[in-house]
């Protein structure tokens, strides 16, 4: 207790990292910092309050439910329909893909809801970061916000990458043309692509300037695209055939059916596609600058959602109908798909418009996560400001973008889905895990062991699940153990309902049938992180180890300083009452 109350005492009289010397010193006090530190929970109070005044000046309220929508389809679409379906349908799932989407946008709608649960109660700008960061702690808040800015960096990259494919076919010149071969650089790194740097570099100039007028943009450019998208779904079933909904062009080469790799394959391919849903996420990001959160968000989280999915299962199911799956073009598949004829091109200005709409989405939403990951000082506090003039996140803002910028100019399409992918699915699972936690446990009042006991036992039950289906060969054996499982599942989940009261109940919005959506939405994301490969685990498992390294070597000793600057800053505030923090007195929406 002594050397602790020590690190404390000289914590507060200058920084960790004001000298080499300090810095040793903070590193020699990693383990009581980390005992302290990666456990510790803010509160929804210190979330709207304390935290939010370091970014200075405020984030407008000036979006409503129809922004929210808008924000959400113009986020999902470009990126889901017009870059990852062809490799989907193609190598995947075949015909199927129009079920892939289904499973997806079922569990995407899951934690929507999960999500709509945290933003309505306390609307900032920090999404899963800070719902996890209210309900397990600083560490597991920061590395599941490290995966999901990963996530936007790299998911933004491939779709400024896909936006150089469609504008070629727009009009009429090869992508291959506009991207210089670097010899010398391995394959999938070696293909230079400047016009996806530049329209990165353009998107983080719109999202600098202003959130109000980026909406009106999203909205202008959002209708335009569902024109598009409607022209595509008409043409796609009135040219197409049935026939291709079960014959391949080269039967004794692949195989055919509506499930030419069985179910396998559907979910392989929902796994696949789940990046086309990462725009909900970054609605629930733009809570702080709603004007009635309480009504708002629910609608556009959740409804943005449901439209999405009914869209990209009509795409889908057009593209289906248009070509047979082995024809289906992996890089561009709506383009290719029409190559030859006029249609092709318009199809091709329709998809470069909705990139450009899920791009500013996207980076938007990025940049408010990194906003709000360094007003809790586990990265620089450059990072949380925001402009007074602009009212946005310039800082992250401009980083990220030139970030992406630097990823897009020479990284494959194939080299990201599969990385974005996990770490979309991993930050999923963590938030549906979160919101059972928040309901059933009262931090200090309540113990936490039967909440906890639940949600590993039923992880782990998933997990059993998924290892069955993906490596027990088909039969009565596998079916039988299927059934124990989801038996096992069931009732896990039935003794805990019957068991465990919920310790808070939403004031304004909560999760319907709690705990069954939640644990729905847990199993949905395991299993679908059972389906994805190999190499995308050890690129994840690379990335949080490097997450990780950065946390205990830097993250623990500025969050621990930045506590006890705040801990100075709340004495002097009760000490002398008429001192009042920057940003406390916009505390307040309209319910």
């Amino acid at each position: 207790m002594a050397s602790g109350s020590g690190d404390a005492t000289s914590a507060s009289a200058s920084s960790s990292f004001s000298s080499f010397s300090a810095y040793l010193h903070a590193l020699s006090h990693t383990p009581s910092r980390l005992a302290t530190r990666a456990v510790s929970v803010s509160t929804s109070y210190d979330e709207m309050t304390r935290l939010r005044a370091r970014s200075g000046s405020h984030m407008r309220r000036t979006l409503r439910w129809y922004d929210l929508v808008a924000l959400g389809v113009g986020g999902m679409v470009g990126a889901g329909v017009f870059v990852t379906t062809g490799r989907a349908a193609h190598l995947y799932a075949g015909p199927a893909v129009v079920l892939s989407y289904a499973i997806a946008g079922l569990c995407a709608l899951l934690s929507a809801f999960c999500y709509t649960e945290f933003a309505v109660d306390m609307p900032v700008a920090g999404g899963a970061f800070s719902y996890l960061r209210v309900t397990f702690g600083e560490f597991a808040a920061f590395l599941t916000g490290a995966n999901l800015v990963m996530d936007y960096v790299m998911s933004n990259a491939a779709v400024a990458r896909g936006f150089t494919s469609y504008l070629g076919t727009a009009i009429g010149i090869s992508s291959s043309k506009w991207r210089l071969t670097v010899p010398y650089l391995p394959k999938g790194f070696n293909q230079i692509d400047l016009v996806a740097v530049a329209v990165v570099l353009l998107m983080t100039l719109v999202i600098c300037y202003s959130t109000r007028e980026s909406s009106v943009v999203n909205i202008i450019l959002t209708a335009l695209h569902i024109v598009f998208i409607a022209f595509v779904i008409v043409m796609g079933f009135w040219r197409g055939s049935w026939k291709n909904f079960t014959e391949p062009s080269e039967p004794e080469k692949y195989p055919s059916g509506f499930f030419p790799h069985g179910a396998s394959g559907v979910f392989v391919g929902a796994s696949a596609v789940y990046m086309s849903y990462i725009g909900y996420d970054a609605v629930s990001t733009m809570a702080e600058e709603v004007k009635e959160p309480v009504k708002d968000i629910p609608i556009g989280v959740s409804g943005s959602v449901a439209i999405v999915t009914v869209l990209y299962c009509l795409m889908a199911a057009s593209m289906s109908k248009l070509l047979p799956y082995d024809l289906i073009d992996a890089e561009a598949p709506f383009s290719a798909a029409f190559s030859g004829k006029w249609v092709s091109r318009v199809i091709g200005v329709g998809a470069s418009f909705g990139i450009l709409t899920s791009l500013l989405v996207a980076m938007l939403g990025q940049a408010r996560y990194m906003c709000v990951i360094g007003r809790s000082g586990v990265v620089p506090t450059w990072f949380a400001r925001v402009h007074p003039k602009t009212n946005t996140p310039v800082n992250a803002s401009a980083f990220l973008g030139i970030f992406t910028a630097a990823i897009a100019v020479f990284t494959e399409l194939d080299v990201l889905l599969n990385l974005v992918s996990i770490g979309t699915l991993f930050v999923f699972y963590m938030v549906a895990n979160a919101v059972i936690y928040r309901r059933y446990v009262a931090i200090g009042t309540t113990n936490p062991w039967p909440t906890m006991s639940f949600l590993c036992s039923f992880s782990m039950t998933s997990i059993i699940f998924t290892l069955i289906w993906k490596f027990v060969p088909t039969g009565n054996a596998k079916a039988g153990l299927l059934s124990g499982c989801a038996v096992i599942a069931v009732g896990i989940l039935q003794v805990f309902q019957c068991m465990v009261p919920q310790s808070r109940k939403p004031e304004f919005w909560g999760v319907p049938l709690m705990p069954w959506i939640p644990s729905f939405s847990i199993f949905l994301n395991v299993f679908l992180l059972g389906s994805l490969d190999g190499p995308s685990y050890l690129r994840f498992a690379f990335f949080s180890a490097l997450a990780v390294l950065f946390y205990v070597f830097y993250s623990v000793h500025a969050s621990f300083d930045a506590q006890a600057h705040g801990s100075l800053l709340q004495k002097i505030t009760y000490d002398h009452p008429h001192v009042e923090p920057m940003e406390f007195q916009d505390l307040t929406f309209k319910v």
